[in-house]
């Protein structure tokens, strides 16, 4: 295979009651079958609340099913609950070994890895890291296997969670501890990753749309495809549009489009909070 063709979307926070994101999903899915990459990648936040709400993973999951190409998943805190950090508050709900099976057993693997046009694309579970959970000991293990197996070429890496905002060794603040993988998983995360040619870390979670290069790593945040989080609610460091990204693949080369679905609305949280009673 001399390209490779990835679409990847993020944060849909799909449930039943929020017809403005379900309505986003379609528009996305729409652009996706008329373009008709080789793979589409979610990474992560699939379903609006799927450790209080199974049916949420089971109706995004549905959905999925119904895009014409096929599709990986990476679980985000929005499927399987939070991972702590060593300052703030502890997360709500914590990310649980029930959360994390259940979404195997509805969504699909919660890392894996595969090769295409000369690259080795992996995907990691970020939200185990920290935990302590067994679940987080074996996908570092797997993943030193997996390493192994590069070698030499080019490496995709696909996340919920950005590395970070800055600088691999950018202060955890109180505010925006749960924002990106946390010390001192990261830490450890990011000396594996030196060993390998990483040219590409794309993630979400952020629902901001940002794309820049530290040394030799271009870093990729996906945005929402579903909503948008206000600047009262959240700063902002980055674009804030609904969307989805595109890659082309190449043995030792690869492109990135930016995208926004032909009629996606930019969704405000506020509609979802009034939704939800004011809650979320």
């Amino acid at each position: 295979m001399s390209e490779f063709r990835l679409t990847q979307i993020s944060d849909t926070h799909l449930g039943r009651r929020f017809p403005g994101l379900v309505a986003n999903f379609h528009r996305v899915c729409e652009h996706i079958d008329a373009e008709r990459p080789d793979l589409v990648v979610n990474t992560g936040d699939v379903a609006f609340d799927g450790p209080t709400g199974r049916d949420d993973m089971v109706f995004a999951k549905g959905l999925h099913d119904a895009l014409p190409v096929a599709c990986r998943y990476i679980p985000g805190n929005h499927d399987i609950g939070d991972n702590p950090t060593a300052i703030g508050p502890a997360p709500k709900p914590p990310v649980s070994e029930a959360h994390c099976r259940q979404f195997c057993d509805i969504i699909g693997e919660d890392h894996w890895a595969f090769e295409a046009a000369g690259w080795r694309f992996i995907g990691l579970n970020s939200l185990v890291m920290n935990s302590g959970l067994a679940f987080e000991a074996e996908q570092f293990d797997w993943l030193a296997s997996e390493i192994s197996l590069t070698n030499g070429g080019p490496v995709a890496l696909f996340l919920h969670k950005p590395l970070f905002l800055d600088l691999p060794d950018d202060p955890e603040a109180p505010e925006t501890s749960i924002r990106y993988v946390p010390q001192p998983a990261r830490a450890r995360l990011i000396e594996m990753l030196g060993t390998i040619d990483l040219r590409l870390v794309a993630s979400g979670h952020v629902h901001q749309r940002r794309d820049f290069t530290f040394r030799h790593t271009r870093h990729v945040w996906a945005p929402s495809a579903g909503f948008i989080i206000n600047d009262r609610r959240q700063d902002r460091v980055a674009i804030k549009e609904v969307g989805l990204v595109e890659y082309r693949f190449r043995p030792d080369s690869f492109e990135v489009r930016h995208i926004r679905a032909a009629s996606q609305v930019d969704v405000d949280i506020e509609e979802l909070l009034a939704q939800m009673g004011g809650e979320h």
